[in-house]
């Protein structure tokens, strides 16, 4: 059984210490957020690879995340087109869906927790 509130801590943790990488260079920090986000989507049972999530109840949340992921890929290419804007976009989209997920876990572990209880 898996202790309530543990992946939900590892995240914030996790968050927390890529904002000094988000501070000292925000380009060079997407990469590591794509890999933070991806890691927390898959751990709250999202599959990013099926068409049927792309289009379920939480589509804002995946459409999100992939067009954070489409910013990255463009970085990673040395793409020209890329400006600050799109690098503050993909980070902030990052966090709305990091913050989604944790929310969301914060509200199942809290179910766990009464379950336990009971």
């Amino acid at each position: 059984m898996t202790e309530p509130g543990l992946d939900r801590h590892a995240w914030e943790s996790e968050w927390q210490t890529l904002e000094d990488s988000i501070r000292a260079n925000a380009t060079d920090a997407l990469g590591e957020l794509d890999r933070l986000v991806a890691r927390m989507l898959e751990e709250s049972g999202y599959d990013l690879t099926d068409p049927v999530v792309r289009e379920g109840e939480e589509r804002e949340v995946v459409a999100e995340y992939l067009a954070a992921h489409d910013i990255v890929e463009a970085a990673e290419r040395g793409s020209e087109e890329l400006s600050p804007g799109d690098v503050a976009a993909a980070i902030n989209g990052y966090r709305a869906v990091s913050e989604h997920l944790v929310a969301t876990r914060a509200v199942a572990d809290a179910g766990l927790d009464t379950a336990d209880s009971a």
